[in-house]
């Protein structure tokens, strides 16, 4: 799941904030298709970085907590083994697992990895769920770049008074495709995923495109 948010997040992020400076750019008085396609160029380049960034800082954050909870663990297991399993039997009997059973199933899993066990019922972190700062870093870089490639290759095929509402029906489109997928892969409800980013998308592409009417008319 940590892939799939960065990367839902960096492709939708893409299209949306990428289109919607098209679309501002593309309201002002005079903008050519060259102009555009410059502003769309650099935002995806701006965008992609931030992304990557945010996700790496966010990440490691995450990160260093996890390890710190680790750190707080391998300590508590080295000063009071006893307590620290007494901790972890009473988690199975939360659980429904009758109190001699919870313990002896405690006592096994703490003889053969004790950090494991309680990293994983205790603290709730598994090799699976860990945070890679990385990996989320790069596929968030990644996902934004291919979601901002669509409204700049718009750009490119649509004649100069076309280029909003090519861009704006595409992207909208896209979103509504992202948002379903998205859900898909996550097992949540397909429609109010896709209404959702649609929504968002259509308001971003709105406010961003009154304001470029707006000042490119004043200037």
């Amino acid at each position: 799941m940590g892939w799939l948010r960065a990367a839902v997040l960096g492709a939708n992020d893409g299209l949306i904030s990428t289109s919607s400076l098209i679309i501002g750019v593309a309201a002002a008085a005079a903008a050519s298709k060259e102009e555009i396609l410059i502003a769309g160029v650099a935002g995806l380049c701006a965008g992609a970085l931030s992304m990557a960034a945010g996700e790496y800082v966010s990440v490691s954050s995450q990160a260093d907590t996890e390890n710190a909870d680790i750190q707080r663990e391998i300590n508590e297991l080295k000063d009071n083994p006893e307590l620290e399993l007494n901790e972890l039997a009473m988690i199975y009997e939360k659980r429904g697992v009758e109190k001699g059973l919870a313990r002896e199933v405690a006592s096994q899993l703490m003889a053969k990895d004790a950090l494991v066990a309680h990293a994983r019922d205790e603290l709730g972190i598994t090799d699976f769920s860990k945070a890679q700062p990385v990996q989320a870093a790069i596929t968030s870089a990644i996902t934004f770049s291919i979601g901002a490639i669509l409204p700049l290759l718009m750009v490119v095929i649509s004649p100069v008074n076309y280029i909003t509402i090519s861009v704006s029906v595409t992207s909208l489109f896209l979103l509504a495709m992202l948002g379903a997928v998205g859900a898909k892969l996550g097992k949540a409800n397909v429609f109010k995923a896709t209404i959702r980013v649609m929504f968002w998308g259509a308001l971003a592409m709105a406010v961003t495109a009154a304001i470029g009417k707006l000042f490119g008319t004043v200037v």
